[in-house]
């Protein structure tokens, strides 16, 4: 056995135990349903996962997501990883890294579309994703689809046939409403076909057997009132519970009843991508996600997730959704603060970087089961301390007096960080601390000190001498 495989079997064999207790969500079709599920029973942690976009973009094809869904079962799937999600583009008939006027599309004859058969051979004689689903859910694991808010241009054109009702495709469209960063598709109208359009989109994807779907250009610029009420409608009408995501951001914050109430996760920023900082609203970087995530960390419950967008670490590569291919421009220490800020903010966890060239490094980014507890199991998670330079996070740990404590140094220098206890809202004068990157425990500490590297963070788990 090769040494990362054993050491990722050790760090398993540790967490397995926390892992039974949290449970998983029944992968099975449900005989019927009406309203939501049970609460906390759809996404009753933050969803983790793999989604193709940040090292695929457009062109994925069916051996390379099996290759994926392959190592997540054998290496990931036993720290809590489970979802894999083909995002944008799975129905082009000639995907490309540029957008073009000439993309050609694979529809059924209900003006839904379908997987492009050349590269989704197991899709063909009109098979859709049922077959790619059933191998996924053999694996153990579950699977998940994007798509574009709305109706095909090309379905409009041709005026087809809505399924299961009396509309077609040019009565359910609004043709009047356009994505402004992708024009596939026309608006759909929630006073006359929309709905009906979604209700065969969630019978469709039920049947296939999807868990997950990521729903593009609805939840900002501008925010889609009528598109997520009519969305998250048909998703909850449907025979399978499917986790709904709406993207992307930021998401208005005034609108936290809808979001809850028609989807499971939501993004609270534009695309996170392998950049420290960014003044342009596009891509946006880690460091920019801090002030987002204080603002909207108190409104996390389960079942309903802010969403802090992916994880653009490790090979991005062959064909990343943005730039050109490439290892991840953030350094080491950048993406430990990536990973600390978004488990601290308990956001759902997607993986971009390709996992069948994940290195041992990226690979103790995604299975180090103190890290993942965090994001799976704290509480009252909250920014105390906010600045230019620095931020504080604490969280209460699962059960007991224990909490988590992340210290961020957002200086472009190097810097030591000293608080009190009592400015950083905890009560005990002396903490045992256990720096859980290193899984080290470093002693009685009876402030909060650590010198750390540009761009560096610590989490900590502490524990009170007095017992509060």
């Amino acid at each position: 056995m090769q040494m990362r495989e054993l050491s990722l079997l050790v760090a398993a064999l540790v967490f397995s135990a926390a892992l039974a207790l949290r449970g998983s969500t029944a992968s099975a079709p449900r005989e019927t349903r009406s309203g939501t599920s049970a609460a906390g029973q759809l996404a009753p942690t933050p969803p983790m996962g793999w989604n193709s976009w940040d090292s695929y973009g457009t062109s994925i094809d069916e051996k390379q997501f099996r290759a994926n869904a392959d190592f997540m079962a054998q290496h990931l799937k036993q720290f809590g990883w489970q979802y894999v999600v083909i995002d944008e583009g799975w129905y082009l008939v000639n995907p490309s890294e540029e957008s073009s006027k000439e993309e050609r599309f694979s529809l059924d004859e209900f003006g839904r579309y379908a997987p492009d058969v050349a590269r989704f051979p197991s899709a063909a004689n009109g098979a859709g994703f049922k077959p790619l689903a059933d191998y996924i859910h053999s694996l153990g694991l579950k699977f998940g689809i994007h798509i574009l808010r709305g109706i095909p241009k090309v379905a409009v054109r041709q005026n087809l046939a809505v399924a299961d009702s009396k509309f077609h495709a040019a009565d359910a469209a609004d043709q009047s409403d356009l994505c402004p960063w992708n024009d596939f598709n026309f608006g759909a109208d929630p006073r006359r076909g929309g709905q009906a359009y979604y209700d065969s989109l969630a019978k469709l994807y039920a049947g296939w057997g999807v868990d997950f779907v990521k729903v593009d250009c609805v939840a900002s610029r501008p925010y889609k009132d009528d598109e997520v009420r009519i969305i998250g409608t048909a998703f909850q009408n449907a025979t399978r519970w499917i986790v709904i995501s709406l993207s992307p951001g930021e998401a208005p914050i005034d609108k936290i009843a809808d979001l809850r109430r028609y989807s499971n996760l939501w993004r609270i920023s534009d695309d996170i991508w392998d950049v420290w900082h960014s003044t342009a609203d596009f891509p946006q970087g880690v460091r920019d996600q801090f002030v987002r995530a204080a603002k909207w960390s108190a409104l996390a419950q389960p079942d309903h997730w802010p969403d802090a967008d992916m994880l653009p670490i490790g090979n991005l590569r062959p064909s990343p959704g943005w730039g050109k291919p490439r290892e991840t421009r953030l350094t080491h220490d950048e993406e430990r603060t990536l990973m600390t800020l978004w488990c601290i903010f308990r956001s759902p966890l997607m993986m971009g970087g390709d996992l069948t060239s994940a290195d041992d490094w990226t690979l103790s980014l995604l299975t180090n089961p103190e890290i993942i507890a965090v994001d799976q199991h704290s509480t009252a998670n909250r920014a105390v301390i906010s600045s230019d330079n620095e931020a504080v996070w604490i969280a209460r740990a699962e059960g007991g007096s224990d909490f988590y404590v992340g210290v961020f140094n957002l200086a472009d220098k190097a810097q030591t960080i000293t608080h009190e206890w009592r400015d950083v809202s905890l009560a005990s004068s002396e903490y045992n601390l256990r720096d859980l990157w290193s899984g080290k425990d470093l002693g009685l500490a009876g402030s909060l000190r650590v010198t750390l590297a540009p761009h560096a963070s610590v989490l900590y788990r502490i524990t009170p001498t007095s017992g509060k």
